[in-house]
């Protein structure tokens, strides 16, 4: 079993395949993960149909995953903070710690970032994966492997809603209720959000939302122009949200909620679509509605576990299909389906 290291690897466009790779040990500083279990990102399906995102272009065999916890099989010099048998979530980009983003607390935006599953790093799709321990977080018995595996979406959440500054008595509009929307939405309401409207052209997905505790869900009409849609948003709300949390990417979802945005407001982008986009700038610089981007997360595991400890905030049902190690090709073709809301597989054979 020990010699077992089933990984997922991508070798280039529409070509995953299942191997058997070296069992590597843990340098100093790091420890060795014995996977448990690793979510499906959209990124993932991304590089496995387009072999890229943006500059980032798949051009050597690559592991995939990198929502991911397992427990620690093994710990390297130096370490003292974890020790074998301890269970954790993984944040799977680490820096530098020396340039000047680092020192200043914003790591996320280190040009040396090593991060999972982005070329030419690999991911965490594996059974045995070393990472450096200070980027493990210890998790408590209360917390399932699942949940500390969606600590990494749910991050990305804490990251935008503290991105747009949301706090109580706010009105959100989050736009798209996939797996970051719907995280988005719980966070919203975590922080103290009075009202959280959730839009989407999936009336399943709305549905999920609702359950999860939505205000007000919007199925998007095909065919409207963004003012339309925003129109219609403010005339359900009865108001002009002054807080957008943008998921999808896609142009017209953006500037919808661009026009939808209260004057003064904030619209944070979080989903990635095409490359450049057009944008109605005369609106939001007449109004002056701030544009916000965001990039993954920095600072926001600890938040994010202390969310799900503590019940603010419940991700189970956002966990809709199981699959083993062995059948990854199937839990892709799954998540690129758009069946249910998120995949993980099972990496341990436990």
């Amino acid at each position: 079993m020990a010699a077992d290291n089933l990984s997922a690897v991508l070798y280039k466009q529409d070509d995953l395949r299942l191997e058997q790779r070296e069992i590597v040990k843990p340098g100093k500083g790091e420890v060795q993960v014995a996977v448990h279990s690793v979510g499906i990102c959209g990124s993932d399906v991304h590089y496995l149909r387009k072999g890229r995102i943006g500059d980032f272009i798949v051009k050597a065999p690559m592991v995939l995953g990198h929502e991911t916890s397992g427990t620690i099989s093994e710990v390297g010099e130096g370490v003292t903070s974890l020790k074998v048998g301890d269970r954790v979530a993984v944040e799977p980009g680490y820096p530098c710690k020396m340039c000047d983003f680092c020192k200043a607390g914003r790591y996320n935006l280190c040009p040396e970032m090593t991060f999972a599953a982005t070329p030419p790093f690999d991911g965490t799709l594996c059974r045995f994966y070393c990472h450096p321990a200070d980027f493990c977080y210890k998790l408590p018995d209360s917390v399932s492997f699942e949940e500390g595996a969606l600590l990494e979406p749910l991050s990305v959440a804490v990251h935008a809603c503290r991105r747009a500054g949301i706090t109580m008595g706010d009105t959100v509009l989050v736009c798209g209720a996939g797996p970051i929307g719907l995280v988005n939405l719980l966070v919203s309401k975590a922080c103290g959000a009075s009202r959280v409207a959730i839009t989407d052209l999936d009336e399943k997905r709305l549905e999920m939302a609702k359950n999860l505790g939505a205000d007000l869900t919007i199925q998007v009409e095909k065919g409207k122009t963004a003012e339309e849609i925003a129109c219609h948003i403010k005339q359900l709300l009865n108001e002009a949200p002054n807080k957008i949390i943008e998921c999808t990417g896609v142009e017209s979802s953006i500037n919808a909620g661009i026009f939808a945005a209260k004057s003064g407001g904030i619209v944070v982008i979080v989903g990635m679509g095409k490359p450049e986009v057009k944008m109605p700038v005369f609106n939001f610089l007449a109004r002056e509605v701030d544009i916000r981007g965001i990039f993954r997360y920095v600072n926001c595991y600890p938040i994010a576990l202390s969310l799900v400890a503590s019940g603010a905030v419940n991700v189970k049902p956002l966990v809709t299909h199981r699959f083993k190690l062995e059948e990854s090709i199937k839990a892709f073709e799954t998540t690129e389906k758009g069946e249910g809301i998120k995949v993980v597989i099972q990496c341990s054979k436990e």
